[in-house]
């Protein structure tokens, strides 16, 4: 029985708490809306009586204007209410489906992320639909989904990781956060895009010395309501108006253009700092228990304020500046140049909190990436953090599965990589799950050195670049054959392998598109160059002749993967073997679809 703290559980009985809280606030709904209706008919039953005097007098009007006030304002907050329940249920029901496997298709891909000569993101389903990302992806800002493919992409340093970890760990049962989060994010998920607000703050100013510009404009405002009392009471003539608002014309029309550049810009902005302002609220609460993200938070508060306010005082001129395109304001805007006043408000702010912006932003990306890895954690307890560490390349995985596998589906094998074994030549029938191995080794790396908890039940590894060619195709709009296309990517890996950092090579049935002779010195030549330069990795074969490989190659191993034919059926139990297989089912297969062979 699962254990009721379990998040299957919480998932189940949120989804419930909230479907009755939502069937609470629909009826509020329909009741709000009756009364509502009903208030109308007062309304025009109290208008019909006033217009007796006997009856009533008009001030009765007044009573059920301010019900039906009173009762808007309770409609618009049960609106309210309604779609943060609708948001908060559709985040459970979400998490519900990665607990069933029935996540795919669901959520973003990030194929927008995505780069055709990357060295394993298409091999290993790292971007796309049925994705890695898609589904580790809860990130709400194009910042945060931005964030997560790039560690998903790119290997973090070993103190990375380590730091990583410890704020995956910190922010894992934070549930309540995440629900935060993504509740904040939906609703404008569609326009958020954070990069405008950077760009908006770290542009150059359109302004020139926008203090001295306020202390003019102030000045010309003051200026003109002490001429306009003064005319009103008599002590100067309208001229003197007329030349005062001729003075703030002419300042206001020299300043026309860069003050319209103002606006222009940070409209563009504006768009984001509703949803940035609420975040930074919701992360400003927490109190975090690792040093990482204790020190995240400490990035937020580099002018000494909580960004939060900082941005409310943004948002208060930006408001304030939009309410020149109310009708009935519009002109006393014009007498109080409101516009120029607030762009030099505006343009103070910007120089003030301009680059803060950046590092404000950059932390919350970073959160929501964390958060992300963080969810995974929280919803699978049993896939423990790996074991960075330095030294030759290493990679040791006992029970070692593929996240993207449902559970039911998912056969678990150990594999070793290391200084006595650092290559594995895998054979096997088709369909035995040679591919899938090589999946599982990549993708447990990937989710490993982006801080990360693995699918296994232990992983020790140093920290390592990825190569892969298992997904090569031919390309007709770049004039590649499959042969040129995998040799491409086999150059594109050696090229790995001088880095840095030693490569785990993954390779599919090693040049299958050329001959056997050739096939047999090229998988030599290239296999010794990688082991040369210090890579470990597998490598797949269909061809016994790569097989024996094993005798010139040090360090290298057979492994293999076995079927059997059952009632005229050909079964796989997926499990990892030592030594070369024995026997091919190219010839049952096709039998098994029906083919006369």
């Amino acid at each position: 029985m699962a254990d009721r703290n379990s998040p299957r559980q919480v998932y189940d009985r949120r989804t419930a708490e909230l479907r009755q809280e939502a069937d609470l606030l629909s009826a509020l709904d329909r009741r709000l809306s009756a009364l509502r209706l009903g208030t109308v008919g007062m309304s025009l039953v109290f208008a019909w009586a006033v217009f007796d005097p006997d009856r009533l007098a008009i001030a009765w009007l007044a009573l059920p204007i301010t019900i039906f006030i009173g009762l808007v304002i309770a409609h618009e907050r049960c609106a309210r209410q309604r779609r943060r329940n609708r948001r908060s249920l559709e985040f459970y029901e979400r998490g519900r489906a990665r607990l069933d496997d029935c996540w795919s298709g669901t959520g973003p891909t990030g194929e927008g992320f995505s780069n055709q000569d990357h060295p394993y993101a298409d091999d290993l389903d790292i971007l796309g639909d049925a994705s890695l990302y898609q589904l580790l992806c809860t990130a709400r800002t194009a910042d945060g989904r931005a964030r997560l493919a790039e560690w998903l992409q790119t290997p973090a340093s070993l103190p990375e990781i380590e730091a990583r970890q410890l704020a995956v760990a910190d922010l894992a049962p934070r549930l309540e956060l995440r629900e935060d989060l993504a509740v904040l994010g939906s609703e404008v998920e569609t326009r958020a895009r954070p990069q405008a607000l950077a760009r908006w703050a770290t542009a150059p100013s359109p302004l020139e010395n926008p203090a001295s510009i306020r202390r003019v404009a102030t000045a010309l405002v003051v200026l003109t309501l002490m001429v306009v009392t003064l005319w009103i009471t008599g002590h100067v003539s309208r001229y003197w108006v007329v030349a005062a608002l001729a003075l703030e014309a002419l300042f206001a029309w020299r300043l026309r253009a860069q003050v319209g550049a103002v606006i222009e810009d940070v409209a563009a902005a504006n768009r984001e700092l509703d949803l940035f302002h609420e975040i930074l609220e919701r992360v400003e609460e927490m109190r975090f228990e690792s040093a990482p993200l204790r020190a995240l938070m400490e990035r937020l508060r580099v002018t000494g304020h909580p960004p939060s306010v900082e941005i409310g005082r943004l948002r208060k001129l930006v408001n304030l500046l939009d309410a020149r395109r109310n009708q009935m304001f519009s002109p006393i805007s014009v007498l109080l140049l409101w516009g120029t006043n607030l762009a030099g408000a505006i343009e103070q702010w910007r120089a003030a909190n301009g680059t803060a912006i950046v590092d404000w932003l950059d932390a919350i990306a970073e959160i929501e990436a964390l958060d992300c890895l963080a969810a995974y954690h929280y919803e699978h307890p049993d896939d423990p953090f790996p074991d960075i560490v330095e030294g030759p390349a290493t990679f040791v995985g006992t029970a070692l599965g593929h996240p993207l596998l449902p559970d039911a589906d998912c056969v678990r094998n150990d594999v070793e990589l290391g200084t006595e074994q650092r290559m594995l030549i895998v054979s096997g029938s088709n369909m035995s799950g040679k591919s899938t191995l090589m999946r599982t080794v990549g993708i447990n790396a990937v989710m490993a050195q982006a801080g990360g908890p693995v699918r296994a039940t232990s992983l020790r590894l140093s920290p390592l670049q990825v190569g892969g060619s298992i997904r090569v195709r031919d390309s007709l709009r770049r004039g590649m054959s499959g042969f040129y296309a995998e040799i491409h990517r086999f150059r594109s890996i050696l090229d790995l392998a001088d880095g840095q950092r030693p490569v785990l090579f993954l390779l599919e049935e090693i040049l299958h598109t050329t001959n056997s002779h050739d096939r047999r010195i090229g998988a030599e030549a290239l296999l010794r160059s990688l082991l040369e330069r210090g890579a470990i990795g597998l490598v797949t074969t269909h061809d016994l002749a790569i097989t024996r490989l094993t005798d010139t190659l040090p360090q290298s191993v057979n492994v293999h993967f076995v079927d059997e034919l059952v009632d005229g059926k050909i079964r796989f139990d997926y499990r990892l073997r030592q030594g070369v297989v024995e026997r091919s089912n190219a010839v049952d297969l096709m039998r098994d679809i029906g083919l006369d062979v």
